[in-house]
């Protein structure tokens, strides 16, 4: 008799493209070795923002005797994101839109508990992040994966809307989108909006959108962002502050309901979050990251020397044969391998203490992603080997 449940086994059984990564390849054995240029996540590799650390250490002095109690999704840092969001976004954000999650994992798995019944349909896109299928195979839900059309990994609204059926009942929409650094226009999400009003009105049932934007701020070459809750009135917005600040570890993050939903509707789902959050266990952000908030909200890694590094990879990968795609956000840039073997590509560049994210962890086996997270001593120590296994031949 199996130990597990069904969701779990499921949910085990598509991570271990990234699991076996994680812990058994050749980076599992060395990540954390000195010397190694590490290009596979968004990891920092220096010293955290003066200001960050400031921040949670204003925010972890208590001001009262319920600063450390618990905390739901609270007041006062609602309405400051009500208010700062909605300017950044032009859009009439109410407090009562934002739940406070403890960072984007949590405001997702929170997304597919609130709209999501057992055997509903969610759609997405690959190459994509790797985490999508298994929370929704965890939550008893079924991924359904189209393709981005190439050659810029465009969303192919074709595929979405043949992918539809009478059980969707989500879209996902990644932008900036990670791993490739493309970010969707206006136009493109206008289509896609109308795409899924019409399937919406021919399947009888509300089709939702997922926007997972926690790189918009990361954004290169002063690119324009369109938030898919502008376009789309049924979009709820997962957000994360720890890419913009590069603190991972640090959990804050929310969901937020687009103010342009039926205001019907939108009290329903607003008015279930705290119940859905509590049967999560309890993912609300922690009190010192609650309150933290106003003083993390205009803080930014350092953009310029991420458009340094992007630039100085971008030559060197198109020199050495490989084919790079330019983002145009988040902190990553997505390449294609030379002709042959990609596991060979793979372990000639891990031979010179080298290591990127395989593109197979995504959906991508052709493909792999650069973390711009790495140091500028990475950058040039990687520099010749990727020179060096772009030009020999893969045997």
């Amino acid at each position: 008799m199996p130990m597990l449940s069904e969701r779990t086994r499921a949910a085990d059984a598509s991570a271990q493209p990234f699991l076996r990564f994680y812990s058994t390849s050749r980076y599992a054995d060395r990540r954390f070795e000195p010397g190694i240029a590490d290009f596979t996540f968004g990891n920092p590799q220096e010293m955290p923002l003066p200001g960050f650390v400031a921040a949670l250490g204003a925010a972890i002095e208590p001001r009262d005797m319920n600063w450390f109690a618990y905390k739901t999704s609270e007041d006062e840092p609602r309405a400051f994101l009500a208010e700062h969001v909605g300017r950044e976004l032009g859009l009439d954000f109410a407090p009562d839109d934002f739940a406070l999650t403890a960072g984007a994992f949590a405001a997702i798995a929170l997304a597919f508990r609130l709209v999501l019944d057992a055997g509903d349909e969610a759609i997405f896109a690959e190459p994509a992040w790797f985490c999508y299928e298994p929370m929704l195979l965890a939550a008893d839900t079924v991924p359904v994966k189209v393709r981005l059309r190439g050659p810029r990994f465009d969303l192919d609204l074709a595929a979405i809307a043949a992918a539809i059926t009478p059980r969707t009942r989500l879209v996902i929409v990644n932008t900036p989108h990670n791993p490739t650094g493309r970010i969707y226009g206006r136009a493109e999400l206008e289509a896609l909006a109308d795409v899924l009003d019409r399937a919406s009105a021919r399947i009888g049932r509300r089709i939702f959108l997922l926007s997972d934007e926690p790189y918009r701020r990361l954004r290169f070459d002063e690119n324009a962002f369109v938030s898919p809750a502008a376009v789309y009135p049924w979009t709820l917005v997962s957000y994360s502050y720890g890419k913009v600040l590069l603190t991972p570890g640090q959990r804050l993050g929310y969901l937020a309901l687009s103010p342009l939903m039926p205001s019907g509707e939108r009290r329903v789902i607003a008015g279930a979050t705290l119940a859905a959050q509590m049967a999560l266990g309890w993912n609300f952000a922690s009190a010192v990251m609650q309150h933290a908030i106003p003083a993390l909200e205009d803080l930014s890694i350092d953009l310029p020397a991420f458009t340094r590094r992007r630039d100085r990879l971008m030559g060197v990968l198109a020199e050495a044969g490989y084919a790079p795609l330019l983002p145009e956000g988040t902190f990553y840039l997505f390449a294609g391998w030379p002709p042959g073997d990609p596991e060979v590509h793979w372990n000639r560049l891990a031979d010179h203490d080298v290591f990127v994210m395989p593109g197979s962890v995504m959906g991508a086996p052709d493909h792999f992603r650069i973390s711009l997270t790495a140091s500028d001593a990475m950058v040039e120590k990687a520099v010749p080997a990727f020179l060096a296994a772009g030009a020999a031949p893969t045997g």
